[in-house]
């Protein structure tokens, strides 16, 4: 694994950390770093903490030790350097508001709560709609937009946080394939802008051509670097366990995942 140093840090170092939910441990002493400008997939079964792991990191939940340092700095003080896609079933749908709205929220890291967006902002905004192919739904409600493009709106309004760190909580889970080729052409694009993108990912098939970086977790790191070095046949075993099997070049999970497990 890459190490960087004092004074090139990188976007996201992790030591140390456990989560326990009812004193029952979620993760055990997770270290890890990953480099600038990738697109990392954070790959293990469901119920291995993957999703406790990127809201771990980001505060959102409690954690029983450890630390997170985004760009060499507590993650409070870089919060505006930070954006998150959670999963679509986490969100209340029915929320009262249409989908430039839903944009607009992510400037408002950089504005402040107490300063209302601009006509500079809802421009941005649009561009953003524009980006995911959401622009002629600008003033639709997001209870009667489809799965697929409620998930596009949120794509959308990650992007309208200018981060240089994203996390993604399964983007692709159950999306049609408009929206997935909209999700891949957008996770291209934020790596040509050297952005750095962790996503919960559950499709083994995927990972190869999708991710630069994998993070192979099942309650600790079980490996963690180039996709190539990381997502291995050996590595995935410790990571599955029995649940795998491998047959030539495809992978095969016995039982379905399921995006609504714990993750």
């Amino acid at each position: 694994m890459r190490m960087f140093t004092a004074t090139q840090a990188p976007p996201l170092r992790v030591r140390d950390l456990t989560v326990a939910y009812q004193k029952k441990p979620v993760l055990r002493s997770v270290h890890v770093e990953v480099p600038e400008g990738k697109l990392i997939g954070i790959i293990g079964p469901n119920g291995a903490g993957k999703s406790t792991f990127i809201k771990a990191v980001q505060g959102l939940i409690p954690v029983a030790s450890g630390e997170t340092e985004i760009y060499g700095r507590p993650y409070k003080q870089q919060r505006k350097l930070v954006g998150y896609v959670p999963q679509r079933e986490s969100v209340d749908w029915d929320f009262p508001t249409d989908a430039l709205d839903v944009v607009l929220m992510g400037r408002y890291g950089r504005l402040g709560w107490f300063r209302r967006p601009g006509k500079t902002d809802r421009e941005f905004a649009m561009e953003c709609l524009s980006k995911v192919g959401m622009a002629d739904y600008a003033n639709r409600q997001i209870s009667q937009l489809s799965g697929g493009q409620q998930q596009r709106v949120f794509l959308a309004r990650a992007l309208a946080q200018e981060a240089q760190l994203y996390f993604m909580d399964e983007p692709f889970a159950g999306v049609d394939a408009a929206t997935e080729k909209a999700i891949i052409h957008l996770l291209g694009e934020l790596k040509q802008q050297k952005k750095t993108v962790l996503v919960v990912h559950h499709d083994l098939q995927t990972v190869e051509e999708y991710f630069d970086w994998a993070i192979l977790l099942n309650r600790r790191v079980i490996a963690a670097g180039p996709t190539e070095e990381a997502f291995t046949p050996d590595n995935l075993q410790k990571t599955y366990g029995g649940r795998l099997h491998v047959m030539g070049n495809q992978v095969l999970l016995t039982g379905s995942p399921s995006s609504k497990e714990e993750t």
